[in-house]
């Protein structure tokens, strides 16, 4: 008897274990498919274009359709959950989040911590001033003097941070938890410049008509845009690579592009 039990046993557990793909992610047109049911993606949920929340309190953006359509070629399911920006290492680190895919710059202190994707955009840090009120600012000397703002954790901060020259000159540098709240004292008049990211700059103008004026001042060197992760996790780096990069091959990652900037503004591989 209880070799006929467990032999019962046996074949129930090979009939459901052969019924069981409904548990397993779907496979897509293209894509390999990824092991890991669902992919966490950490961001900051007020940096707009790259992520941010809409009125319905849905986080969409550039990089969000970007992971979006990663992830559907993985096979996986995404989660996007917001982040203290200041502590993004230790978000991914701890496991909490799998990924940072969020405008996040690839720098040597980041590599340190992070296992980065391939360059996929470039980036540059430029200045921002109320509008009729350049303040006869044309090189990153020009900033002496004035009140300057720039966003917490952010490469234009490192980068300021790291030359003492520069900062010290300044009247005075105010650092804010997002750039909202950068742009609004910079309209109110509490900071003269704001140095920021060019591309989320010139989106948040383009929500405020004619309040801001983009300099063409670039602070500090051009630097490029990465996907982040864990850095022991090679697996998951190198299938979200491999899907992207064909996204970038077929069209899709500069349909996104262009979706949002109208322009093709993704780096193809040489």
């Amino acid at each position: 008897m209880k070799k006929f039990l467990m032999a019962a046993l046996l074949l129930v557990t090979m009939v459901f274990a052969g019924c069981g793909g409904g548990n397993e992610p779907a496979k897509t047109d293209g894509g390999a498919k990824s092991d890991a049911k669902k992919i966490v993606i950490g961001l900051d949920d007020e940096y707009a274009p790259m992520g941010f929340k809409n009125e319905k309190n849905e986080i969409i953006g550039f990089d969000v359709d970007l992971a979006k359509e990663a992830a559907k070629r993985l096979g996986s399911e995404v989660e996007f959950k917001a982040i203290d920006w200041n502590s993004k290492e230790a978000e991914l680190k701890s496991g909490r989040i799998d990924i940072i895919w969020n405008g996040l710059d690839i720098t040597p202190e980041r590599q340190e911590n992070m296992l980065f994707s391939d360059p996929y955009m470039d980036n540059r840090q430029i200045v921002f001033v109320k509008n009729g009120n350049d303040q006869d600012i044309k090189t990153e000397a020009d900033l002496a003097g004035k009140k300057i703002g720039t966003q917490a954790g952010s490469t234009a901060e490192s980068y300021i941070d790291s030359v003492e020259s520069l900062k010290s000159s300044f009247a005075e540098f105010k650092t804010y938890g997002d750039y909202v709240s950068a742009f609004m004292d910079l309209e109110n008049g509490r900071i003269d410049a704001l140095v920021c990211d060019e591309i989320v700059g010139r989106y948040a103008m383009s929500k405020q008509g004619d309040k801001f004026q983009a300099l063409d001042v670039a602070v500090g060197p051009i630097t490029q845009f990465g996907i982040a992760f864990r850095k022991d996790d090679t697996d998951l780096r190198n299938k979200v690579q491999g899907v992207f990069d064909e996204m970038v091959k077929d069209g899709t990652a500069g349909k996104i592009s262009e979706q949002w900037f109208g322009a093709n503004l993704i780096k193809e591989k040489k």
